[in-house]
């Protein structure tokens, strides 16, 4: 099938969060709302712009809809919860609460009907500018840059080999837990426009197996669901996986070449020029 629009969303929406107890991370819906609908690869991967794919950014719609339409709510952490009236409502009609929605703006606005392309909520231009400026840069600078966010992430001994050689293998470091346990860390940078897929997944955990405990995988791009799936693979070495919207968001956790004014809004300014010193 091809991928349902957003307000065909609606009510699979409702469904994964009542499924995953009442709550969930954007992840976790994505997944749960793709096996609701019994969505293939190809749908799930098909892009839409920026770093988005379709079916994330038609769900990032519905989520709006429904949360306008007084069903569910977002914490500052990104989770997505049923509230009061959302636990007891299983299904809704799409033409009612796109109405509802649609009204509002009309009031609010003095406009016409707003359609998703006219007010995207999943769509943050300084989120694209990020990753336009680090797609721009060369890999070893990217390869720099992923060392320091591991750096500020409280990796230590953190090293870039940069050797092509070294199985996809691009740097190692050690992760400590506390003042006893520490985990040797193999990373992978991968600076992509599409998406990763599994058989990256899968020659990176065969370079690192037997030499780390642990790997991660970093790039500009988007993980296809085959490859999210075979990171996490029974029987096998677990790797962790950092898209381009988590890699931006860490950016700005850190402060890393992005500024943010605090207003009564948030401005955030993306430095080009921080990216460049790699």
């Amino acid at each position: 099938m091809s991928v349902p629009k957003y307000d065909d969303l609606f009510n699979p929406l409702l469904t994964a969060l009542h499924q995953l107890g009442g709550s969930a991370s954007i992840p976790e819906l994505e997944e749960k709302t793709a096996d609701i609908l019994k969505l293939s690869d190809a749908d799930l991967d098909a892009p839409h712009r920026g770093n988005m794919s379709k079916f994330a950014y038609n769900l990032a719609w519905a989520r709006t809809y429904l949360k306008r339409f007084g069903l569910i709510d977002n914490s500052v952490r990104g989770i997505w919860a049923l509230n009061a009236d959302g636990q007891r409502t299983k299904t809704v009609n799409k033409e009612e609460v796109r109405k509802k929605v649609q009204e509002e703006d009309r009031l609010a606005r003095g406009k016409k009907e707003i359609q998703p392309e006219e007010d995207d909520p999943a769509d943050d231009a300084w989120e694209t500018e990020v990753l336009d400026t680090i797609k721009a840069i060369k890999p070893e600078a990217f390869e720099r840059l992923s060392q320091r966010i591991l750096r500020e992430s409280g990796f230590v001994q953190v090293q870039v080999t940069g050797r092509s050689s070294d199985g996809g293998i691009d740097g190692r470091g050690v992760l400590k837990m506390g003042s006893i346990l520490s985990f040797h860390v193999h990373f992978q940078c991968k600076r992509y426009k599409d998406t990763v897929s599994a058989s990256v997944i899968r020659d990176f955990r065969g370079a690192m197996v037997g030499r780390a405990d642990k790997g991660v995988i970093i790039t500009t791009g988007t993980f296809t669901r085959e490859a999210k799936l075979e990171a996490l693979r029974d029987g096998a070495p677990p790797l962790d996986l950092v898209d381009g919207d988590e890699l931006v968001q860490m950016l700005k956790k850190y402060r890393l070449g992005i500024s943010v004014k605090e207003k009564v809004l948030e401005e955030i300014v993306v430095d080009k020029s921080w990216f460049l010193n790699f």
